[in-house]
């Protein structure tokens, strides 16, 4: 018997929506980056299992029933898919990319490197770095995103893997680990637009991105390896991830550029982001 599809797939986009497939559910959501025409034919769109809208009754319909929760790959990483009220399904495919730019900084280092992951989600970086042998301290605000990433932990044979599962506010925790004088090896970081902390600590990218990233430098080791910033708040280009990033950094090469889902033949990508990646020189 052939073993199930479980990766991740772009099957189409346009007119303010894509079309995904994650392992054998194929699912409808909006996405305003999306202004063009579909590629692929409306019956092709029909075939959705679940949509999701945020218009009038925002929420998700079904074509037919699937799975509460699921298991998908995207970039060589496991993941549990589900399902949220916000249209989210617990993994951003755009930062697949990242991931393997990570693994191949780690890999350079020739030494296990000592990791810092901030707003980290669902784990798709933490488990890529743990698989290329790093340590890896992982810290988000919401302590059941932090409960799903540890999932997706075990779910990549990793649930004893060197990490470090913090539930805090960033810039409290940056700020510890200043005074305590803990220093990483790299750092990962990829800030919402708008944010809570574990006691209600407001993140606004606009007011806080430039302190964040100094209180990151002050964290680094000094030699460290490398710093990876990724976003995706509207305005915040290649360019002005370049000026932000260039201001912390002492020498070192950073490049930049849009995050990008890259989709099947004969369809279009979706620009899904920013990012600027650091390397020491």
């Amino acid at each position: 018997m052939a073993e199930p599809n479980r990766s991740y797939q772009l099957v189409d986009a346009g007119a303010g929506r894509k079309l995904e497939r994650f392992a054998d559910v194929l699912i409808s959501r909006p996405c305003a980056q999306a202004v063009w025409r579909p590629s692929r034919p409306q019956s092709v769109w029909d075939q959705a299992d679940a949509s999701f809208t945020r218009e009038q009754q925002s929420g998700w319909s079904f074509r037919r029933k699937i799975p509460s929760e699921w298991t998908c790959e995207v970039g060589g990483v496991l993941f549990t898919v589900r399902p949220t009220d916000f249209g989210h399904l617990g993994v951003f495919p755009e930062h697949a990319f990242g991931w393997q730019w990570l693994q191949q900084r780690a890999t350079e280092a020739k030494q296990p490197l000592n990791i810092l992951n901030l707003f980290a989600y669902s784990g798709g970086a933490t488990l890529a770095l743990a698989k290329a042998g790093c340590e890896v301290c992982h810290l988000d605000a919401s302590k059941k995103m932090v409960d799903w990433a540890r999932q997706n932990a075990a779910l990549n044979q990793l649930a004893n893997a060197p990490i470090r599962w913090i539930v805090d506010d960033v810039q409290k925790f940056l700020h510890r680990e200043i005074r305590r004088g803990r220093r990483y090896d790299g750092i990962v970081l990829d800030p919402p637009s708008f944010g809570r902390g574990t006691n209600q600590e407001l993140f606004k990218i606009d007011n806080d991105l430039i302190e964040l990233l100094d209180l990151c430098w002050q964290v680094l080791a000094p030699n460290p390896a490398f710093v990876f910033l990724s976003c995706h708040t509207p305005g915040y280009t290649p360019i002005v991830l370049q000026n932000v990033v260039s201001q912390c950094a002492k020498g070192g090469q950073i490049n930049t550029g849009e995050m990008r889902i890259d989709p099947q033949p004969g369809s279009l990508p979706i620009p899904s982001g920013s990012f600027a990646a650091w390397q020491n020189a």
